[in-house]
């Protein structure tokens, strides 16, 4: 006798929906647990990726000319190695170039220091000048730093407090950083020939994720990017070079170094100052006094423009972003990421600032609803 096999058991519907729900609990917690994972995995190398990033989003405008110039099928390999080899030069000429420097001033630094451990701190003439506190502070000089005995034994507690692994831990740290900043320049390389692939398919998530307002607040962060690169690096390198023309101007010995320190310095916000004021101090102690009110005053009147009136209209601007916000972001990005904060911070306040944006237009629109049809049925 031959049975013939019956339909599936339907499952209930609450059965079904409570499975459903139990999946999709399970999937949040796998892909939070891979992702925690790999960030602890990938954590000594965030650095590196973080920096890439930055650099793949600001100046991918000049790699999509560059694309477009480059003929043939090449160009998909050619023109992202040529931009990330032109970026690597640029990062490590200046350092090569300090390393130059050093290397030519550390024998005269040597013989400077053994002559003052020998004979002691000479005191510039302008140190007893100083109103107020000039005939104190000149006391102290001669009591302290002219003196060779008490400089022999300041040197000597300076060069004991020195450990020796500290050499140690300075080669390794260097082997760290140069392996980071090699692997900043491969992801980059990939960054560039796998960005536009990789950016739609960032758009689509976060338009899954966030909804309509996802791809607003993805541009908003590409725009902060764009503006802090704007707004920091390159107005930072023109203050170095507007006031390396009073450094010229002043006599100042080393006017290139010096520029160049300032507008590397001046990248980061109430930087320049000290780069100027220590130039106004040399040029003080080297008798210049009017040279260095110039310098110092000089100074402070381009940073004055450039951090109340360009640097906000650059970040700010580019993001929609109040002065207050950009300051901030910049202040408390650098205060915890370092020097990759100032691109950070911004970042993160323009993605809140959309978000709260786009969260408060939502909930006017909810409270200002239009009146029902039946509403305006009775009325009629």
């Amino acid at each position: 006798m031959d049975c013939e096999a019956g339909p599936p058991p339907a499952i209930p519907e609450t059965e079904a929906t409570d499975t459903a729900a139990a999946q999709r609990v399970a999937r949040i917690v796998l892909a939070t647990a891979l992702v925690l994972l790999g960030l602890w995995i990938l954590h000594r190398f965030l650095p590196a990726l973080a920096w890439a990033t930055i650099f793949a989003v600001a100046l991918w405008p000049l790699y999509q000319r560059l694309i477009l110039a480059v003929p043939g099928p090449e160009r998909r390999v050619l023109a992202p190695l040529a931009v990330t080899l032109l970026i690597g030069l640029v990062i490590i000429a200046p350092l090569i170039y300090a390393g130059i420097e050093i290397g030519r001033e550390s024998g005269a630094l040597v013989g400077y220091i053994g002559e003052v451990r020998h004979n002691g701190l000479a005191m510039p003439p302008w140190v007893s000048r100083l109103p107020g506190l000039g005939h104190q502070l000149a006391a102290w000089w001669q009591t302290n730093l002219s003196d060779p005995q008490t400089m022999q034994a300041l040197l000597g507690r300076i060069y004991t407090r020195i450990p020796v692994r500290s050499a140690r831990q300075l080669g390794g740290e260097i082997v760290y950083r140069v392996i980071l900043f090699g692997f900043t320049l491969l992801t980059l390389f990939f960054l560039f020939r796998e960005g536009a692939g990789l950016s739609r398919r960032l758009l689509e998530l976060s338009h899954r994720v966030l909804g309509p307002s996802g791809e607003r607040v993805a541009r908003n962060m590409i725009a902060a990017v764009h503006g802090t690169v704007t707004g920091l690096v390159l107005v930072g390198l023109a203050e170095g070079v507007v006031i390396g023309f009073a450094y010229a101007l002043a006599g100042l010995p080393h006017t290139v170094p010096f520029a160049a320190l300032t507008g590397v310095v001046a990248v980061i916000p109430f930087g320049a100052p000290i780069a100027f004021c220590g130039a106004g101090l040399y040029l003080a102690a080297s008798g210049s006094t009017g040279a260095a009110v110039l310098v110092i005053g000089f100074g402070f009147l381009v940073v004055f423009v450039a951090d109340h009136f360009i640097r906000p209209v650059l970040i700010g601007g580019a993001a929609r972003l109040p002065f207050l916000w950009v300051l901030l972001g910049i202040v408390g990005g650098l205060e915890t990421f370092g020097l990759l904060g100032l691109f950070l911070g911004p970042v993160v306040m323009a993605a809140l600032i959309s978000l709260w944006r786009e969260w408060t237009q939502f909930a006017d629109a909810a409270r200002i609803t239009p009146p029902s049809a039946e509403h305006r049925h009775s009325r009629h």
